[in-house]
């Protein structure tokens, strides 16, 4: 595994490193498309390790696995929505429905733009809801199954082989959150840079986040046998991540630790729960199965 972890990690965080440079350099939408990039490293790892793609369960085989693909599809959204009530119904006053969140990140110019097409802000928040739902999981799959195939595809079973299937999971979810460090330490990934403990409290906080969907993602892996589905599941957690923070508004920074995202300590319990649930109440499975 080590020349897996060589090559995934060099290639990720070079990219990571310009990608933070288009950031400071005012090139933001540059720099998210590198990130999209930056998804294929694992993949890449994977290749350059000298292992066969072959037997990672490249069909998807729908009428078998229609449990797993609607689960796949939408419990992000389920967990996301949990995560984000809990997180207001405990602060109130930090759901917001005005577009501060717009305004704060990305101009007075927004709503103009919003004007001009007709839309109010419940509008957008309403259609960009609506598209987290429907084809931006798909969407975000053909990028997501860059990762999966280096973390559930490969690192995982060695993982599990090595550890048992508990331990291995909580290792690769942590290793998978480390992967992203740099982007949390240099540009204030999904936290910000004012919050309590920066950056330590975020990526302590982050590994939570990527050990819950990485025992969901493995979970729904052994029982489809196909990569596209734990692909979908990390593509409708991408499409549905950002929109609570569409619904928030506070000026404590630190709060972004605890929700509305399910990247937080609070609005994160669901996934975490169900993740805990998933860990605990699964069987030995026979690893590195061929599909």
């Amino acid at each position: 595994m080590a020349k897996y972890f060589i090559w995934t990690f060099l290639f990720a965080w070079l990219l990571q490193t310009g990608t933070v440079i288009l950031y400071q350099t005012g090139n933001p939408l540059i720099g998210q498309l590198l990130m999209v990039v930056m998804m294929f490293a694992p993949m890449l790892g994977v290749i350059l390790s000298g292992t066969s793609l072959k037997g990672m369960g490249w069909k998807i085989h729908i009428k078998k696995n229609v449990f797993s693909f609607l689960t796949a599809w939408f419990l992000p959204a389920l967990l996301t929505a949990a995560g984000a009530a809990i997180y207001f119904l405990i602060f109130p006053q930090h759901f917001d429905l005005t577009g501060n969140y717009l305004a704060a990140t990305v101009g007075e110019d927004a709503f103009r733009q919003l004007e001009e097409q007709g839309l109010t802000y419940p509008l957008y928040v309403f259609i960009m809801s609506i598209t987290s739902l429907t084809y931006a999981p798909i969407l975000n799959m053909l990028a997501a199954v860059g990762e999966e195939t280096g973390w559930r595809g490969f690192l995982y079973p060695r993982l599990k082989e090595k550890f048992g299937k508990k331990r291995g999971l909580l290792i690769g979810g942590i290793i998978w959150g480390i992967w992203h460090w740099p982007l949390i330490w240099l540009i204030g990934y999904d936290y910000g840079t004012d919050y309590i403990g920066f950056p330590i409290t975020g990526m302590i906080i982050f590994c939570l986040f990527t050990i819950s969907c990485g025992i969901l993602c493995d979970w729904l892996y052994e029982k489809s046998g196909s990569i596209w589905i734990p692909s979908l599941l990390h593509g409708a957690v991408n499409a549905t991540i950002n929109i609570p923070l569409m619904l928030c508004f506070t000026e404590n920074p630190s709060m972004r630790l605890l929700g509305p995202q399910p990247l937080g300590l609070l609005a994160g319990l669901p996934l975490m729960v169900v993740a805990a649930i998933v860990l605990f109440r699964s069987k030995k499975q026979k690893l590195f199965k061929k599909y």
